[in-house]
């Protein structure tokens, strides 16, 4: 999320802030989580439904079953949903919102305890 979008979210609880904005900030964020919750569903319908013909397919051969074939699309949508995820609900994992400040704060005591001569 770039700088303006993040200030402009984080201003959404100002009491001067236009309701019809904070109600469209509101309404995107509700849109991307259900986007998220949608794209989990048909993860898990799409993958368990394809893992469990592949078990009736292969008869119960375990080696037929456990091949790498099997749990590839699994494992490489899961791996796009777990990108989807942290896009929609990771934003602030990392950086959360004091994590500016802090830094900031800590390079600002660093430098004034070093003496610059």
């Amino acid at each position: 999320m770039g700088r303006y979008r993040k200030q402009l979210f984080e201003n959404v609880q100002d009491e001067n802030f236009n309701p019809d904005t904070r109600y469209e900030l509101a309404y995107k964020r509700v849109k991307r989580i259900k986007g998220f919750y949608v794209h989990a569903l048909v993860y898990v319908l799409v993958n368990g439904y394809s893992i469990i013909s592949r078990f009736d397919y292969t008869e119960h051969s375990d080696n037929d079953f456990f091949s790498w074939e099997t749990f590839t699309v699994a494992i490489f949508w899961g791996i796009g949903l777990l990108a989807h995820g942290l896009s929609v609900f990771g934003r602030n994992l990392f950086f959360n919102t004091d994590w500016e400040e802090r830094k900031i704060q800590e390079f600002m005591d660093k430098d004034k305890s070093q003496k610059w001569e």
